[in-house]
């Protein structure tokens, strides 16, 4: 096993992935305390290792400050500032207002990590997040960025804020019915998966990752975490995207080099990246 500070070493291609096209992971955390020990050489590594672009998207002021230095640091790295919903608890006007001063920047693409998590009902209440929730979508409609937003279990809520106020941008890690999907694309929005639909218990991901059409899919990743099989319990990191791509390819029977281009295509269609 490699030490600690070069983790990144032990990276392989993965089978029949290596001609294929460039990567773009449209959701990432590499600010997170997971690559303190080798951020720079990992995120230094990636044009070399098939990773054209990354979206680094923050959860707080602090976390939107650091996905700013990302960005401007790496040509490659590009940032989403926002509060997620987990940090709705501590939420300050100060601290969206701090988050809406960066999203002047030009390689601040998005308002995200925002939306609802009704998982933890003790971590945050629910009222407290749908406030802030509906704060920053209608700060990203005025500011006219797109938003990436975090669900879980809490559908029926963020689908009727998305329909009142009809921002542009992408439900990450998606984990509703086909239906939903089939609701969130009616809204013009995006789905994003990531290396759950590489689980063995990832039925109903599969249908969507089946039934929606490519130029609504984002490809992601959410590292350090949710790393695809044979990766998963491991640290997720971009390049992993390769074995989430090629499982979407097989279950929609379509070269993976397709998947990735249109994925390319639909990086640039929603965040202005070209």
């Amino acid at each position: 096993m490699p030490p600690k500070c070069c983790l990144w070493t032990a990276w392989r291609p993965a089978a029949g992935c290596t001609d294929m096209a460039m990567i773009f992971d449209s959701h990432a955390h590499y600010d997170d305390s997971a690559f303190d020990e080798d951020r720079d050489a990992l995120l230094r590594s990636f044009p070399a290792r098939g990773v054209e672009g990354v979206i680094n998207c923050a959860v707080n002021a602090a976390s939107a400050r650091q996905s700013m230095q990302l960005a401007e640091t790496y040509p490659h790295v590009w940032c989403a500032v926002g509060i997620h919903p987990e940090e709705a608890a501590s939420a300050t006007p100060e601290e969206l207002e701090a988050c809406l001063a960066l999203a002047a920047h030009p390689k601040a693409v998005a308002i995200g990590e925002i939306g609802l998590d009704y998982h933890y009902e003790d971590a945050c209440p629910r009222d407290r997040q749908q406030y802030w929730f509906e704060q920053q979508l209608d700060a990203a409609v005025r500011l006219d960025l797109p938003v990436i937003v975090h669900d879980r279990e809490a559908h029926e809520d963020t689908l009727n804020r998305l329909t009142k106020f009809r921002p542009r941008g992408v439900v990450h890690c998606f984990s509703g019915s086909v239906e939903m999907a089939r609701q969130v694309i009616r809204l013009g929005l995006y789905i994003g998966i990531g290396g759950v639909v590489t689980f063995k218990n990832a039925r109903k991901l599969v249908e969507v990752a089946a039934e929606i059409p490519l130029d609504r899919l984002l490809l992601e990743t959410d590292a350090p975490y949710m790393a695809p099989v044979p990766h998963r319990g491991k640290r997720c990191d971009s390049t992993l995207i390769a074995d989430t791509a090629r499982v979407i390819a097989d279950i929609r029977d379509i070269p993976v080099e397709q998947l990735l281009a249109q994925n390319r295509q639909n990086i640039t269609d929603l965040f202005g990246i070209a």
